[in-house]
């Protein structure tokens, strides 16, 4: 059985990505003006980058476990360019990860823990799952 770990993870999240977006998560409205933190100059690039988002989260919470929205903001954080001063780590933003959150639970996905955080529910685990399988399917071919 082919799992997360088993598949390099650029791959799986970009396909996870197109599933999501088939799968109709919803996309806010706000997202072609949002920076994704306080560290970024700008907005991301990339069109469908709430997906891509989207799905790295997902891919997160099946490989850590219960996981919370300010453990992601630390994970999506990076350096704040503060001109002279030295560059500090700042956090990603919260509403991001929390509406991501929110969206992946709407499709049953994801589910609330109950000491906190969110956990991988077993619709979304089969959907990671079986997507590992086709990310592997393809790399071998």
């Amino acid at each position: 059985m082919v799992t997360v770990y088993d598949v390099p993870a650029n791959d799986l999240i970009a396909k996870l990505a197109e599933k999501l977006k088939e799968m109709g998560v919803e996309e806010p409205e706000w997202t072609n003006f949002v920076k994704t933190g306080a560290h970024k100059e700008r907005r991301p690039d990339d069109g469908d980058w709430w997906y891509v988002r989207c799905a790295a989260i997902l891919r997160k919470v099946y490989i850590n476990g219960p996981v919370g929205v300010e453990r992601l903001r630390s994970v999506y954080g990076g350096r704040k360019n503060r001109g002279c001063a030295p560059e500090k780590f700042v956090k990603g933003s919260g509403n991001i990860i929390r509406t991501a959150f929110q969206a992946l639970e709407a499709k049953e996905l994801l589910t609330k823990a109950e000491k906190g955080g969110r956990i991988i529910a077993p619709k979304g685990q089969s959907l990671v799952d079986n997507t590992a399988k086709e990310v592997a399917d393809s790399v071998a071919q």
